[in-house]
């Protein structure tokens, strides 16, 4: 069997990375890849400012600072006030220009007010509460880089250097197919045998998630020539297509044979538990991945392979997960010879928690857990062990 690190090694190196681009508005851009770097045509902040609500002071000598000051204005955000001389005070406000000739500002919870005169009770320093030109961004330079999956701090970071739009990387379009004479659609009654379709609903999720155009071509018949027809249209419209199911060697499984006629295909028995079969090939100028057909297999294998292989396609550059070491609240005895990942939650005490089952068809696992740990191949945990733990919410 190929080991994990290899597989997912061998699908990035697959993965071309889209090179088109357009511009979308800011609020059009949440979740999408940006395609070139941001280069700010402006300093943040523009002008000096005042980092609370206080008094600007112009102080001569900071080591003996007279008490107290003139009040001689007051200075509002968007406000210009006027030169400042030694021994005066101005009442500013946050984001307000600092006058010429301060040098500090006083939180306005040191400061008393008596007959036009300004009382600090505390010393400063020089600059204190002061934000200076340029201290967040300097003019010219770069504030993200290309590669950047765009949120909610890296929009708003670029609405503050004036940027309306912002090249970003056209969603990828990919087509699913669930394969299974088996299978049945949520709201249909079942015959003898006949499961619930659970994967279409999960895989178009986390497709979803990860920004991807996705055309759900539904359930393809156990049938070679139907298989061929379907995959060769989901192909022909589409960057990747991906199908759950069907990629083992049995009579009744036609998407390996029904890609190796239409491209190439490579079937990977991965070391990894959940979710050994696992095939990635081409059908045309699409990319093919095939995952496992059980539930918990098929979304594990999709979250530690496919989703850096389709972000990496994107051209994002951070691709590891996320992991934390955390101490374990339970005992994992058996050493396995796969690198398996384990569903578990996160308890009240800070610990892990594990899933009393464990097996591939089990999907309240994914549920019940919020993350997974990376379990390598032979190894075994005893209660108080420290364990690497992936989030959940760092994966989907």
């Amino acid at each position: 069997m190929l080991d994990f690190a290899t597989a997912l090694a061998n699908l990035l190196a697959a993965a071309r990375r889209v090179r088109e681009f357009e511009h979308l508005d800011l609020l059009a851009a949440n979740g999408r890849v940006l395609a070139h770097d941001v280069i700010s045509p402006l300093a943040v902040p523009g002008f000096d400012n005042s980092a609370m609500d206080g008094y600007a002071l112009n102080i001569a000598d900071f080591n003996s600072p007279p008490a107290d000051f003139l009040l001689s204005q007051r200075i509002a955000a968007g406000e210009v006030g006027q030169a400042l001389a030694v021994g005066e005070a101005a009442r500013i406000f946050t984001g307000a220009p600092i006058p010429a000739g301060a040098n500090a500002v006083a939180m306005q919870e040191v400061c008393t007010v008596n007959d036009g005169r300004v009382t600090v009770t505390m010393l400063l320093k020089n600059g204190a509460n002061i934000r200076r030109a340029g201290e967040d961004i300097a003019a010219q330079s770069v504030v993200l880089t290309a590669g950047t999956r765009l949120g909610a701090a890296e929009i708003g970071l670029v609405a503050s250097i004036g940027c309306p739009t912002l090249p970003v990387v056209p969603p990828l379009k990919v087509a699913l197919l669930s394969t299974g004479d088996e299978l049945v659609e949520p709201g249909k009654p079942l015959a003898a045998g006949q499961i619930y379709n659970s994967n279409r609903y999960a895989l178009h999720t986390l497709l979803q998630t990860l920004g991807c155009a996705v055309t759900d071509f539904g359930i393809v018949a156990d049938d070679r020539a139907a298989t061929i027809e379907l995959l060769t249209m989901a192909a022909e419209q589409n960057d990747v297509v991906i199908t759950s199911g069907g990629v083992s060697v049995g009579e009744e499984d036609h998407v390996k044979a029904a890609v190796e006629y239409l491209g190439s295909l490579d079937l990977w028995k991965i070391a990894m538990k959940p979710g050994k079969p696992f095939a990635h090939g081409r059908i045309g100028e699409a990319d093919f991945i095939g995952l496992p057909g059980n539930p918990v297999s098929s979304m594990v294998t999709f979250l530690m392979l496919v989703r850096p292989f389709l972000l990496a396609r994107q051209g994002v550059t951070a691709l590891d997960p996320v992991s934390l070491p955390l101490i374990a609240a339970f005992d994992w005895k058996k050493a396995g010879d796969r690198r398996e990942f384990l569903r578990v939650r996160l308890n009240a005490a800070g610990q892990i928690e594990l899933f009393p089952r464990q097996g591939s068809g089990v999907l309240t696992s994914m549920v019940w857990g919020d993350g997974l740990v990376d379990l390598a191949a032979g190894q075994t945990i005893i209660a108080g062990d420290t364990v690497n733990y992936l989030p959940l919410s760092a994966l989907v």
